[in-house]
């Protein structure tokens, strides 16, 4: 999700030329190729979460936790990702991640009970941790044309990942709930199949890395702000992603079109817009920016009507688009601590707040009405930039790193992280 804050590079990423993102090598396509499918992943039961919940009699609280477990264990597994990485090496990481969501995706098409779905998700969510967090890694290594065109392959399979997941949980989730997670798992286990074949071994770190490493790493101000303000965004994210079905209440189809909508404004806006508006204005003022807005965006999407309800979601993927590249620059580019181990403990701080929503929104729906879990959402994107304001001299580890840029250093442009 990292993006140059900078001008425009000489050479055209999307170049069809040596060292564009189209050239690369099959060992790059084949980790790219698997990493759309782990984005998948998270959206994939968006469009089924009131079939699940009507399959396995359970309520949308209890349904929402197949979000809480997965994100909850992602979250944990953050210091874990690094320590295993460091010792085995990259691609037995991947494989290793790999092999976990196939054998949890599959469990997870048979379970018997939401209790039983739950468990299998929080094993996905291990497999998910643990190649995500080194498939960018991977394909900045062995990718060709430097990390410009690497970073911009992450990004698009990112954003395609988070389009098709609800489309392809739609489309075969209309016939059974429980075919998605069949299709998920047959086609990471084509990804782990072409991982073996065509990725080399990465070469390992020189220092290993310690479970406490993120950790430490958080003692940092600047990178613990960007992890606090994430926190709050991350509760504004997933509060759309795994509440606002049960509100739009459609059917998987229609949802699932809904989502793909969203999908694509955040693939858009993080690859495409994200890195223009931080040229233009600076890294902070977009976030802050962007955040208010999101939380303007929550607010309709909860006291308007049907139509505005749909309007909303799919105008909140261009925020998170923004946001979500912003803040990945910042955890990766606001302290000293190798980018890692800085990813890990940002992302350790972020994925609680997604753990969090899903378990909260409903509760707070019974608690109160349908509305205040949007306004809750709204007031967690607003304490977000309300971060962003305050630190903001922290989050400027270097000013040529947050402030706009229009020149390049050695004909390069130069990047935020």
């Amino acid at each position: 999700m990292n993006s140059s804050t900078g001008g425009p590079a000489e050479g055209d990423p999307f170049d069809a030329g040596a060292g564009g993102i189209l050239r690369q090598p099959k060992a790059v396509w084949a980790t790219a190729g698997a990493s759309v499918v782990a984005f998948m992943g998270i959206g994939l039961v968006d469009p089924i979460l009131p079939s699940i919940a009507k399959g396995l009699d359970a309520s949308a609280s209890q349904v929402s936790l197949l979000f809480t477990s997965y994100f909850l264990i992602t979250a944990v597994a953050m210091l874990v990702t690094g320590f295993v990485s460091s010792r085995i090496g990259g691609k037995k990481t991947l494989l290793l991640g790999l092999a976990l969501v196939v054998v949890f995706a599959g469990l997870s098409g048979t379970s018997g009970s939401v209790g039983e779905l739950v468990g299998f998700r929080a094993g996905w969510g291990l497999g998910n941790a643990l190649f995500v967090s080194t498939a960018l890694a991977v394909i900045v290594g062995a990718a060709a044309g430097g990390s410009a065109a690497a970073i911009l392959l992450y990004e698009s399979a990112l954003g395609l990942g988070m389009a098709c997941g609800p489309l392809v949980g739609a489309l075969l989730g209309d016939a059974s709930w429980r075919y998605p997670f069949f299709g998920t798992a047959a086609l990471m286990a084509i990804g782990f199949l072409c991982i073996t074949a065509f990725l080399k071994e990465q070469p390992r770190p020189a220092r290993k890395t310690s479970l406490l490493d993120p950790i430490k790493a958080l003692g940092h101000g600047g990178l613990a702000s960007a992890a606090a303000s994430a926190f709050f965004y991350n509760y504004t994210f997933f509060t759309v992603l795994a509440f606002t079905p049960f509100v739009l209440n459609m059917t998987p189809y229609k949802s699932g079109a809904v989502f793909f909508a969203w999908g694509v404004l955040l693939a858009v806006f993080s690859v495409l817009v994200a890195p223009r508006l931080q040229e233009r204005f600076g890294s902070l003022k977009v976030l802050g920016g962007s955040l208010v807005l999101l939380a303007v965006d929550v607010l309709v999407l909860g006291y308007g009507n049907h139509t505005a309800a749909v309007v909303c979601t799919i105008l909140s993927g261009a925020f998170i688009g923004v946001n979500n590249t912003v803040y990945t620059e910042l955890a990766l580019g606001v302290s000293d601590a190798p980018r890692p181990v800085a990813s890990a403990g940002y992302n350790f701080v972020r994925w609680f707040a997604a753990a969090a929503a899903p378990f909260f929104a409903p509760k707070i729906e019974e608690w109160s009405n349908i509305h205040i879990p949007f306004v809750v959402a709204a007031v967690t994107a607003v304490l977000g930039a309300a971060v962003v304001w305050v630190r903001r001299s922290a989050l400027t580890h270097d000013a040529e790193e947050l402030e706009p840029k229009h020149a390049t250093e050695d004909g390069v442009t130069v990047f935020a992280n």
